[in-house]
C-alpha cells in the first residue's frame, strides 16, 4: 500500500537510450528507430545531459532539401537552415535539455511536457546526470493500481484519519478505479473532505460519495 505521492522516480523508465555528442546523423535515426522512441537525450562525460535530439530536429534534414527545391520558404530561418544542415548530434539537439527531477511529482512532470510541449523528459539528479527518462505514458502508471491496493489507501488515508470513531460503519469500494464510499458517519461536515482526499488518491479514475451523516451529528474527536 502506498502511502505518500508517487513521484518520477517510481514511473520513469530506468533503461536509458541516450547519444553522445559527437554520434552522427544516421547513427541517431538509427538508434531511435531501433528503440521505438521520439527523442534521446544527449551526454557527455559521466552522463551528464547536455540536450536533447527530437524527431523534429532531424525532421529539419528533410525539410531543408525541400527548401533547396523551393518548397519549403520557412526554412530561410536562419536558426533552422543552420540545423538543417548540421550532421552531429552536438549540432542538432536542442540544448538547454528540458528535464526533471527523479523527487519530482506526477502533476509538475506533467505540467513541464505539457509547457515545453515534449512528450518524455530526461531524468537527471543534482549533478546532472541521467538516471532515466519519463514518458506520458509513465505518468498514466499509477492507474494501473490494483482496486485492492486503492482501496486500503482510501480506507487508511482517508476513512480511518477523517472517520476514527465511525470508519467501521464506512464501506470503502473501488471498481476499476472508481470509488465508492457508503455508510454513515459522526461528522456530516467532514463527508465532502473525505470525498476530495479520496479523489486525489493517485490511480483514483473517480468517486461516488454516498456518505451520510448519522442522525444528531456529532464529531469524529
Amino acid at each position: 500500500m502506498t502511502t505518500r505521492p508517487f513521484t518520477v522516480a517510481d514511473v520513469m523508465t530506468t533503461k536509458v537510450v541516450a547519444v553522445l555528442p559527437g554520434a552522427g546523423f544516421k547513427e541517431i535515426v538509427a538508434t531511435m528507430e531501433r528503440w521505438k522512441v521520439t527523442a534521446v537525450p544527449v551526454v557527455e562525460g559521466e552522463g551528464r545531459v547536455v540536450g536533447v535530439v527530437s524527431e523534429a530536429d532531424l525532421l529539419r534534414k528533410e525539410e531543408f532539401h525541400d527548401h533547396r527545391l523551393g518548397l519549403v520558404e520557412q526554412m530561410r530561418r536562419l536558426d533552422a537552415t543552420a540545423k538543417a544542415g548540421s550532421r552531429r548530434a552536438k549540432d542538432l539537439m536542442t540544448s538547454p535539455a528540458v528535464t526533471v527531477a527523479p523527487e519530482a511529482s506526477l502533476p509538475q512532470a506533467a505540467r513541464i511536457m505539457a509547457a515545453q510541449r515534449v512528450k518524455r523528459l530526461p531524468v537527471v539528479g543534482a549533478d546532472g546526470t541521467i538516471q532515466g527518462i519519463v514518458s506520458r505514458s509513465d505518468l498514466l502508471k499509477v492507474f494501473l493500481r490494483s482496486d485492492d491496493d486503492l482501496a486500503a489507501e482510501v480506507r487508511h488515508g482517508v476513512v480511518e484519519h477523517l472517520f476514527p470513531l465511525s470508519r467501521h460503519q464506512v464501506d470503502v469500494r473501488v471498481d476499476g478505479g472508481v470509488v465508492t464510499l457508503s455508510g454513515e458517519v459522526r461528522d456530516g461536515a467532514r463527508i465532502p473532505i473525505a470525498e476530495r482526499l479520496a479523489r486525489a488518491v493517485e490511480g483514483v479514475v473517480d468517486v461516488r460519495c454516498e456518505l451520510t451523516a448519522q442522525g444528531g451529528g456529532g464529531d469524529e474527536r
